[in-house]
């Protein structure tokens, strides 16, 4: 269970989908390939062509006059359907389905999947709710990690490593924690990141600090084991920054961000792109970090609020029942 089989896991969203443009994914140490056709009908088979074991996300689509499409290998041209059925040259019969289909369970723009196993732990309705109310601005930071999925959820719920890992992108002096709410698989911490003064340069060079208050008040609402979601109220509007998680293997671990805002001042759609960049740049932090650290090293101290990474430990070892040791 090292990487919690049976838990709902969110591929991607619709707008990560080019029309007709292969997409890969990589989930349980299995690969596949995802395309979405003009019709907006999405596909998933497993990466491998089963002629010789071409990887079929380096191909292309072949589009049909119904609007359908299929995935080519890119070795020999074989096209397959999304059923993995393909015809053979010089054959007019279609073939049974050569290549094991993805399960996709698809809700508005939102494409998840248990993975080929037994679901043991619902879908939250969360992201529903925030698409309903808020409006899309994009993704970024779409990278796989060289870390296992404990150590990943671990960085991510160190409430202590804002102030080091980030502190030069965001200024930050201190992490003032107040509380950590444990419901179960559900958890909310919130607290209080005091930044230091930025310089009229160091505005210039980086515009977003214009829109960072004094002291950052961060909610994070957690969704285990999947999803984290910094709840932001910035001088530009709300925002949802949503936080993914997918385990691809043993020792990597897929993550991305996907941002929804409500917005107050055009100053958001000014700079959408900005606040992108300046997500992408706290993943590739994280990334950088969880590079440096010996994996398996015994922990011999402990930091004050570190209920967020006891939390993860508790819900990893007890996976999918939720123990009451800190339920409180």
């Amino acid at each position: 269970m090292n990487m919690l089989q049976g838990a709902p896991w969110l591929l991607a969203h619709k707008s990560m989908l080019a029309v007709n443009k292969p997409f890969k994914v990589s989930l349980y140490g299995n690969d596949y390939v995802l395309w979405k056709d003009a019709g907006g009908n999405i596909n998933a088979l497993e990466n491998t062509c089963p002629h010789m074991g071409a990887m079929l996300s380096e191909g292309w689509c072949e589009v049909k006059p119904d609007g359908t499409s299929r995935i080519v290998c890119p070795f020999h041209a074989l096209e397959f359907d999304g059923a993995g059925c393909t015809v053979l040259p010089g054959s007019n019969k279609q073939t049974l389905p050569q290549l094991a289909q993805l399960e996709l369970i698809i809700q508005g723009d939102f494409i998840w999947s248990y993975g080929g196993h037994e679901p043991k732990i619902p879908i939250p309705n969360i992201l529903n709710e925030i698409a309903a109310n808020y409006k899309f601005v994009g993704q970024t930071g779409d990278c796989s990690v060289e870390t296992d999925l404990r150590s990943m959820l671990l960085n991510m719920h160190d409430y202590n490593h804002q102030n080091g890992t980030h502190r030069e992108m965001f200024k930050i002096t201190e992490v003032q924690f107040d509380r950590f709410i444990d419901d179960g698989h559900h958890s909310d911490a919130y607290y209080n990141m005091p930044t230091a003064p930025s310089s009229l340069r160091e505005r210039l060079k980086n515009p977003a600090l214009l829109t960072i208050p004094k002291v950052l008040s961060a909610h994070l609402e957690n969704y285990f084991p999947h999803l984290v979601i910094f709840h932001g109220d910035l001088p530009a509007g709300k925002i949802a920054q949503c936080h993914f998680f997918v385990p691809e293997s043993l020792h990597h671990t897929r993550t991305y961000v996907l941002l929804f805002a409500q917005l107050k001042s055009p100053i958001f759609r000014l700079m959408k792109q900005q606040f992108l960049d300046i997500i992408r740049v706290v993943i590739e932090q994280d990334a950088a970090i969880l590079s440096k650290i010996y994996p398996g090293a015994p922990q011999k101290i402990k930091l004050n609020n570190e209920v967020g990474m006891d939390w993860v430990h508790r819900n990893f070892d007890s996976f999918p029942m939720v123990s009451d040791l800190l339920v409180k």
